[in-house]
């Protein structure tokens, strides 16, 4: 029901969508009030629900923890302290945690939806039946880093480092795995499909033959950090299929590659991240944490694949639009009831 309430708003946004003025990152803008329905009901599923992955332990940390400016610098990932202590002022109930956040998170992909997807229905529903929507509510503070991340790709795009920096600073005190951005900000601001695009290809492929090696390097130059113990995440590797998957809108970007830059004049960056996406997801089919760096590129993949529609001829772009609908509902399918057997619940929701 969320699927189809958020994509028929989406839709129907885009289809009453007035023009943007020259300079614009996108020809179009779409309804304000009819992306607002998406939103809403995005909050909605997500802010009200009861269960997903992390959740019962985000919520009995809230519970169960006193947030005093003591406990808070003591503890990782700060800035999440910090909003906990200020919403345990209006209430102890641990829903409005995950309201304010499901608010907050899906408000700031959303609005860079709105302005530089070519169409934001597409995006929405591969947000959700790509799953990232799912992943939002089960590792709260790393989404939420990554949609406060993604709203800095206005600076990415016009080459500004330091606004672009300020940022993801602000993001890391959520999830310092952040903090990676301001290396590969100076990666992404190549051309697309240059010398250092196809580098990190051949890197990845480095990287899976030789996992064992590149690994205990890795781990051991964290292991007096606070993600030391991931080195003992023995839960295996991501699923090949979502590599594959993430790859797609890639392979068809680059078949496409000189009319993509005709009609997105910026999409270099954008196909950048989501290469970057796409490497993170290869090397965590070796062992599954490294697809948590891939969920700062991934919201750049729902912006490229709402572009790729547009990369073929006119009377091909119906087919294209509704293979991407009908593949990624059956993808959605696949993960979300037989390989997860994904059950949401609310307190509040019931049908």
């Amino acid at each position: 029901m969320n699927l189809l309430i958020v994509f028929s708003f989406a839709f129907l946004s885009r289809w009453i969508a007035r023009p943007t003025p020259l300079g614009a990152a996108v020809p179009i803008r779409p309804n304000k009030l009819f992306v607002f329905g998406s939103l809403a009901s995005l909050v909605t599923v997500s802010g009200l629900r009861a269960n997903i992955g992390d959740t019962y332990f985000y919520k009995h940390a809230y519970e169960s923890n006193d947030f005093t400016l003591e406990y808070i610098l003591s503890e990782k990932d700060i800035g999440f302290g910090f909003l906990q202590m200020v919403l345990k002022q209006f209430s102890d109930d641990p829903q409005l945690m995950l309201f304010v956040t499901a608010l907050v998170t899906n408000l700031l992909i959303v609005i860079v939806f709105y302005y530089y997807s070519r169409m934001i229905e597409i995006s929405l529903c591969v947000y959700i039946t790509g799953g990232l929507f799912l992943v939002s509510m089960n590792g709260i503070r790393q989404v939420l880093a990554a949609a406060i991340a993604f709203t800095a790709i206005r600076f990415l795009i016009q080459g500004r480092f330091f606004p672009f920096a300020c940022i993801v600073l602000l993001a890391s005190l959520f999830h310092q795995t952040a903090l990676i951005l301001l290396v590969l900000y100076f990666v992404v601001r190549f051309p697309a499909w240059s010398r250092v695009s196809i580098g990190l290809l051949v890197l990845s492929v480095f990287i899976v033959i030789g996992f064992d090696y590149f690994s205990a390097l890795l781990f051991s130059a964290i292991e007096d950090t606070q993600y030391g113990h991931y080195k003992d995440f023995q839960e295996g590797g991501a699923s090949v299929l979502r590599a594959v998957v993430s790859a797609i809108p890639l392979i068809i970007a680059y078949l496409g590659r000189e009319k993509l830059k005709e009609i997105f004049e910026d999409s270099d960056y954008i196909v950048n991240m989501a290469l970057l996406g796409f490497v993170f997801m290869v090397i965590s089919t070796q062992n599954w944490i490294f697809a948590r760096f891939s969920i700062y590129f991934e919201l750049y993949q729902l912006i490229l694949i709402a572009w790729v529609v547009k990369l073929f001829h006119k009377r091909d772009e119906r087919v294209i639009y509704y293979g991407i609908l009908v593949c990624y509902a059956a993808y959605f399918y696949f993960e979300s009831v037989i390989s997860l057997q994904i059950q949401y619940r609310s307190d509040f929701l019931s049908f």
